[in-house]
Parts: C-alpha cells; sequence; structure tokens
C-alpha cells in the first residue's frame, strides 16, 4: 500500500446519521455501533494524511426541490418516513461531515448508496493518480457495499474496514463482510493504520 496513492473514503460520516440533533438521532435511529465509528476511524485517518493520503468524505444528500421540500426516492420516503425539509440539506448542519473526522480533503455529495454514482468520486481519484481505496462508514450492506462493488468494476484496488464500518443490525453487518470478501481485502482500522506506518 502506497499511502501517496492511497485514499480514505469514509460513507455517509454525517451530522444528520451520527448527532443527537441530526434528523435520525431526533428520530430515536441510532445504533452503538454506528456511533462508534468515527473515534475509531480517526488514528487511520491521521496516519495516511501524515503519510501523503487522502481523505475523502462521501455525504449523502437530498436535494431540495422547489419550496425546499427534499427530493426522495419513493423506498426512502417509505422506509424513513421522518426526512423532512433541511435533512441532509448541502451546506446545513446536518449534511456536515461529523467534527471527530474534520477536515475532509474532498467532500462527494452523493444521492444514492454507491458513491461512484453521479458524483465526481472517479474524477477525484484518477486526477489525484490515486490506485487504493480504504472504505469505512455506513451502512455496511448498503453504501460501503455498493461502492466497493462499484470501485471493483473500475479495477480500483480497495479495503474495507472490517470495524470502521457498521450497519443497524450486526448479523447484516457480519453477512455483508463475508459476501465482500470475493471483491475487497478485509482489514480492521489498526491494521491498515500499521500497514500505511510500515509503508517505505
Amino acid at each position: 500500500m502506497n499511502p501517496q496513492r492511497t485514499a480514505l473514503l469514509t460513507i455517509d460520516l454525517q451530522n444528520d446519521f451520527l448527532h443527537p440533533e441530526g434528523a435520525y438521532g431526533r428520530a430515536g435511529q441510532s445504533a452503538p455501533a454506528i456511533a462508534a465509528l468515527p473515534a475509531r476511524i480517526a488514528p487511520l485517518r491521521a496516519a495516511l494524511i501524515a503519510a501523503g493520503g487522502t481523505y475523502i468524505s462521501a455525504q449523502f444528500t437530498l436535494v431540495p426541490g422547489r419550496g425546499g421540500a427534499p427530493l426522495i426516492a419513493a423506498h426512502l420516503k417509505k422506509l424513513r418516513p421522518f426526512l423532512t425539509n433541511g435533512d441532509f440539506t448541502p451546506g446545513g448542519f446536518g449534511h456536515d461531515l461529523v467534527d471527530t473526522l474534520k477536515p475532509a480533503d474532498f467532500t462527494i455529495e452523493k444521492v444514492a448508496y454507491s458513491a461512484f454514482y453521479q458524483t465526481r468520486l472517479e474524477y477525484i481519484l484518477r486526477a489525484m493518480d490515486i490506485d487504493t481505496l480504504i472504505v469505512g462508514g455506513i451502512v455496511t450492506n448498503g453504501g460501503v457495499a455498493s461502492t466497493l462493488r462499484d470501485a471493483h468494476l473500475r479495477d480500483i484496488h480497495t479495503v474495507m474496514l472490517s470495524d470502521g464500518c457498521a450497519a443497524f443490525n450486526s448479523d447484516v453487518h457480519e453477512a455483508t463482510l463475508v459476501s465482500l470478501g470475493s471483491v475487497t481485502q478485509v482489514l480492521t482500522c489498526d491494521e491498515a493504520t500499521k500497514q500505511i506506518g510500515a509503508a517505505p
């Protein structure tokens, strides 16, 4: 792993998902495994940046429509009826990256599960000559899995952080780790940090 050609990519670690005053927090939608992620990933982020690497934050975005009502996909509206005006809006508190991981070198606004879908992520990776992505965030079986599979289709080497991603259900998290073993390398945050430190 060459740190200077490696990027840490976190998926959806933003206030509306994690902060008590964010959209999910206000609705009582939280999980200890998810809340623990920023502090667990922060040392890896610091080590990679110190070694000349890049940190990219992909953040779920609800585009405001006319009158401010968010453009929400039908399946999401059914699953999360509590989402309302101002939630996940670019420039707002809820859309922002959690303080523990600030600042990101690049921020990607994403409107679907994958951080590659209709975003500038691939352009940034090519422009920065990045060939390895270390991926963590939420949820394991959603945004993380979709992004890893899309990276695989683009011949980008990936590392999935087994303890740097989480789901609302631990069984789903564990099953996803197994199912993605054929398309990505799987390391803990500590193992990835040590690999960065051992790089020449």
